[in-house]
């Protein structure tokens, strides 16, 4: 959680910034370790936006006995939306708020197919870590959380994959990319089989460095076509999970350049990041996130670094894994 939440807060501060820019940053701010002098909009570095913010209502809709209640989790969404704290929000999320408010149940609230974005995906490494000891548990808590705000299938698809490459990741095994790339593939296959195909075909160009990766993913025709007219990886959930599976292999021991490499492509690049750094968290743990950044982290100064690590360590209990 605190993986991902860094990596939203840094990402946010050059969203929707074509590659160039991002790079840039990377370059003269992240990688040397400087603190942004802004983060999203108006905000102060360290603001979160609706990946954090709608991935920390899902631990809140986690009850006692450790089970996701998709509805109050929908209810919880809603009141983000309508408080008007929500931070960049997607249009499948506002779209969801509005249907819950005319009383519409969570499983009709998601917008149908064709619209396959990765709101759903952005806030699911968390369930992942929670949910990984049992395959079919985890597919049915993601598909839940996904379909309240998305219902094509593709967009579940890559939900799981984020969630099943952050289980894979938390077992702290040497990562080999094939056999990685292979297991989340399995995964996904019966959601989505194109997207576990897609999934399984980045093998073929994983190794290869950031600018040509960037060529093949669009060649293998990640993105369609309607988002080429992004400035760097778009919101599509194909697209954008690929790069962020490929972002954590590129660097699986590395939580810092992980997230240089998620930010460096631009464009949707607090989702990237977000994405990446969950997997990478899990994987790597809290102390491998920068201190420098991570004691910013809040939402309007209503919760710290250190609440957002007690939240998931009691939700954390109560699924049944105890803290060591």
């Amino acid at each position: 959680m605190l993986g991902l939440a860094v990596g939203d807060a840094v990402g946010a501060v050059v969203e929707a910034l074509p590659p160039e820019a991002a790079r840039s940053y990377v370059e003269g701010v992240l990688r040397p370790g400087r603190i942004p002098a802004r983060g999203r909009e108006s905000f102060p570095f360290g603001q979160v936006t609706d990946d954090t913010q709608l991935a920390r209502e899902l631990l809140l809709s986690i009850g006692e006995d450790g089970v996701l209640d998709p509805g109050e989790f929908a209810e919880r969404l809603l009141n983000l939306v309508t408080s008007g704290d929500l931070v960049g929000g997607g249009p499948a999320t506002v779209t969801a708020a509005r249907r819950l408010a005319l009383g519409l149940p969570w499983r009709e609230a998601g917008t149908p197919a064709p619209y396959a974005g990765n709101g759903a995906a952005m806030r699911a490494a968390p369930l992942g870590v929670l949910y990984g000891h049992d395959s079919r548990l985890l597919a049915g808590v993601v598909a839940d959380q996904a379909r309240v705000t998305h219902q094509d299938p593709r967009a579940g698809a890559g939900a799981l994959a984020i969630a099943v490459a952050a289980a894979i990741a938390a077992r702290r095994d040497p990562v080999m990319p094939a056999q990685f790339l292979a297991e989340v593939s399995e995964a996904v296959q019966a959601v989505h089989a194109s997207t576990a195909a897609d999934l399984l075909a980045i093998a073929g160009w994983v190794e290869l460095p950031p600018v040509e990766a960037l060529a093949a993913l669009r060649t293998q025709g990640l993105e369609p076509t309607a988002a080429q007219g992004w400035r760097g990886i778009s919101s599509h959930v194909t697209a954008s999970v690929g790069w962020s599976l490929y972002a954590f292999l590129q660097s699986p021991d590395g939580y810092w350049e992980a997230i240089c490499t998620a930010v460096a492509v631009g464009g949707d690049s607090d989702t990237l990041a977000a994405m990446t750094g969950g997997i990478a968290g899990a994987r790597l743990g809290a102390a491998a996130v920068p201190m420098q950044y991570r004691e910013r982290l809040t939402d309007r100064g209503r919760w710290s670094a250190a609440e957002l690590l007690d939240l998931a360590a009691t939700v954390h209990r109560r699924v049944g894994h105890g803290i060591p």
